[in-house]
């Protein structure tokens, strides 16, 4: 694990020798924003491999490729816990506000629960272009960072007992939905997460098993690519444009550093 620690750290650009407190981990969660692409490549190729640390280290390490939540956010979590913070895994349900609906994969997203000084928070690196950036608090507080407005609100469901809250910067006009999580089921063991990805890929309600879908923050805002079209977000200005399968290609390369 000593590897994954350095690995891992010159994989996002942090300092081999600095301390990961609760203080500068929204560093380590910006420079993963920003060096980890969100994407599901390897399930429209056929090419997804067993969850195991083994697999996400050279998956996202060694090949230099991203993944969904449940590849990014279990290295995190090794990461981290291999840096002695108190984390551990959690299931949630995403939210789609268009339809004003549950995800009908079920508690298919995987993200990091945090405990330090007594408080919890929630740790995500796998959501997309919706990451808070920072560590989000249980106990309510609002969470601002240059990606937007994060909360959490205890709020029991059939889907858990808390809900975290999204305001993207330039994107979100009020507040929404971004999932619910049960605190109180955590686990330590990525391996848990091969049936959650045998969902994603096998399930024919999920968004990730049809067409390719690539994001990743920037200095200045994201980037979304998909087999059609190329988003820009930047300053708060968009710029959309059409591509086919070669631009697609090279668009995947040059912004993404996705090779395969």
């Amino acid at each position: 694990m000593h590897e994954l620690n350095e690995r891992f750290r010159q994989r996002i650009g942090f300092p081999l020798a600095e301390a990961i407190t609760l203080q500068n981990l929204e560093i380590v969660l910006e420079k993963v924003a920003k060096t980890v692409p969100f994407e599901n490549m390897a399930i429209i190729g056929g090419k997804t491999g067993e969850i195991s640390p083994a697999y996400l280290q050279d998956k996202i390490i060694e090949r230099k490729e991203g993944g969904l939540c449940y590849d990014i956010n279990s290295l995190l979590y090794l990461f981290l816990r291999e840096n002695g913070l108190n984390v551990a895994l959690i299931k949630g349900i995403t939210y789609d506000p268009a339809n004003q609906a549950w995800s009908k994969t079920g508690a298919t997203h995987a993200c990091i629960l945090l405990e330090d000084n007594g408080r919890q928070y929630v740790v995500d690196s796998g959501y997309g272009a919706n990451l808070p950036l920072k560590p989000v608090p249980l106990d309510g507080e609002l969470i601002v960072s240059e990606n937007g407005e994060f909360k959490i609100e205890q709020k029991p469901s059939e889907y858990g007992d808390y809900m975290l809250y999204v305001k993207l910067k330039d994107k979100d006009e009020d507040w929404r939905i971004g999932y619910a999580f049960c605190s109180t089921k955590v686990f330590d063991d990525v391996k848990e997460l091969n049936e959650m990805q045998g969902i994603i890929v096998n399930h024919p309600a999920s968004r990730f098993n049809k067409d390719p879908l690539l994001s990743l923050l920037t200095d200045k805002g994201s980037i979304v690519l998909t087999n059609h079209s190329f988003t820009e977000w930047s300053d708060g200005t968009k710029q959309k444009e059409d591509i086919d399968s070669q631009e697609f290609i090279l668009k995947a390369k040059e912004r993404f550093g996705i090779r395969s």
